[in-house]
């Protein structure tokens, strides 16, 4: 089967789920998505590589002030901490309260503290799940891929590609690492394209003051809808106008870097102002946390554009 047939079948399957299943249905099918995290650790252990020398240099990252560092640093930023999950994420958990009936009169939440754990533990797993799954990514692509001169990457299938003649730690490890990073590009593709659609349509949606929610038949959400196939056409219609995709994803990370920095604060004065949160405002630990992310992604942002005029 050609791209061009595949990249139109998987088109059809995420629109199709997206609009036309049930919300809980559908977060199941995202739940098992994340089982393609797995695919990039489990490449990292199957590749040859200096563990100590790694680790060191994991724990004791390497810093400079240069525009290219700083440029890179700034999308990893950005890929950990992006604008567009502040919507996603928050829009599903209200998509949660509905889905577990925690909702009463008027529309207002009948929230417990039980409630507001689960999203906490949530949280908490899926942020370390996930930068397991980027460090092994950066450790296969510093070690296999770099060392080896390999710096150009234009698509993913490049990466994977890249992947198979150069790892030899035992006999078809290469194909085994090819097939599993690709695996893990195409599980995280169904995964992450809703999201993106999604969270534009959640917040496209609340502007405009339209009807939202995955919960909803599309007959009583289209503007909600319409804004989900429009994001994931266009989306689509980037392969075939000679867009660099793995370019477009980079710059992209870069502007949520440093779009993120006012939002957290934002987050920040809201979470702990008790007249919006009462009782669930945020403790000590949390508001800490939040105004260290806040400082580091500013001071990253910063430098960056200083950096930029003064090359």
């Amino acid at each position: 089967m050609n791209f061009t047939l595949l990249a139109l079948l998987f088109t059809a399957i995420i629109l199709g789920l997206e609009i036309f299943t049930s919300y809980k249905r559908y977060a199941r099918v995202l739940k098992w998505l994340t089982l393609s995290l797995i695919a990039y650790p489990i490449t990292v252990l199957i590749v040859n590589q200096q563990w100590i020398t790694i680790l060191k240099s994991s724990i004791f990252p390497h810093f400079e002030l240069s525009f290219d560092f700083l440029f890179v640093i700034t999308a990893v930023l950005g890929t950990t901490i992006s604008p567009y999950m502040f919507f996603w994420q928050a829009s599903e958990e209200t998509e949660e309260e509905r889905a577990k009936h925690l909702l009463v009169r008027d529309n207002q939440p009948k929230i417990n503290v039980k409630f507001i754990q689960s999203i906490q533990i949530d949280t908490l797993v899926g942020m370390i799940f996930s930068q397991i799954g980027a460090w092994s990514i950066i450790v296969v692509g510093a070690t296999v891929m770099h060392q080896n001169g390999i710096t150009d990457i234009a698509s993913a299938a490049d990466a994977a590609k890249a992947l198979e003649p150069l790892v030899q730690s035992f006999p078809n490890s290469g194909y085994l690492a090819k097939l599993l990073f690709a695996t893990g590009i195409i599980g995280l593709g169904f995964l992450s394209v809703p999201v993106l659609a999604g969270s534009a349509a959640y917040a496209l949606s609340e502007a405009m003051n339209w009807k939202e929610g995955l919960n909803l038949k599309l007959s009583r959400a289209r503007g909600f809808y319409g804004v989900i196939t429009v994001a994931t056409l266009l989306g689509l219609l980037m392969n075939f106008i000679g867009i660099n995709p793995v370019k477009a994803l980079i710059y992209t990370a870069v502007i949520n870097g440093i779009v993120a920095a006012p939002l957290i604060f934002v987050i920040w004065l809201i979470a702990r102002d008790e007249k919006i949160m009462g009782q669930y405002k945020s403790g000590r630990l949390s508001s800490a946390l939040l105004g260290l992310t806040f400082t580091c992604m500013t001071i990253a942002g910063i430098a960056l554009i200083m950096t930029f005029f003064k090359g």
